[in-house]
């Protein structure tokens, strides 16, 4: 004769009587992939916005206009000398060197392999980018030694009643 376990309060008298059979999956596969598709869609949805402004922004840097911005007087830079000025914002960095009397040349101060600041290497008539020894054509900013494949974004100057002025920045063609 076998005695009934009274010491357990449920009418199953066995090891799975602690399952809730009626919730036992409350998130089975194929609701974790509607849960992953809805999350995916809500989030290409919502940065839609986003990359229109971007794409607009990329397709419109061509006509950008930047503001005119006085880099040095004329009297106060030597033939072979640089100034290093800020342009088109507040914290690009820019080189301009004056190549003769009335040539001058600029480009923004950033070495197109790893943004490493370029400096003006006079007695060798080229820019001088030390991190990995890059170098570039002072007349065209195209790299001539070193990692850098692409050349460094031109600056437009213009001389104007005894100053140079940067006027906007030259846009490369992928």
């Amino acid at each position: 004769m076998t005695e009934k376990n009274n010491k357990i309060p449920f009418e199953e008298d066995n090891y799975t009587h602690n399952i809730n059979r009626s919730n036992e999956r409350k998130l089975d596969r194929r609701g974790f992939m509607k849960t992953l598709v809805g999350a995916a869609g809500v989030f290409a949805v919502s940065s839609l916005p986003w990359g229109a402004m971007a794409a607009k922004e990329l397709m419109g840097l061509g006509e950008k206009e930047y503001p005119r911005k006085k880099i040095a007087s004329l009297d106060s830079v030597a033939v072979g000398d640089a100034v290093e000025f800020a342009f088109p914002g507040e914290h690009d960095s820019a080189i301009m060197i004056r190549l003769s009397e009335k040539k001058f040349v600029a480009y923004q101060n950033a070495c197109t392999h790893l943004r490493c600041p370029v400096f003006w290497n006079k007695e060798e008539n080229d820019l001088l980018c030390p991190c990995h020894h890059g170098k570039f054509d002072v007349e065209t900013g195209a790299p001539t030694a070193g990692p850098p494949r692409r050349p460094l974004p031109e600056i437009f100057v213009k001389v104007d009643k005894g100053a140079v002025y940067a006027t906007g920045v030259k846009r490369y063609e992928a």
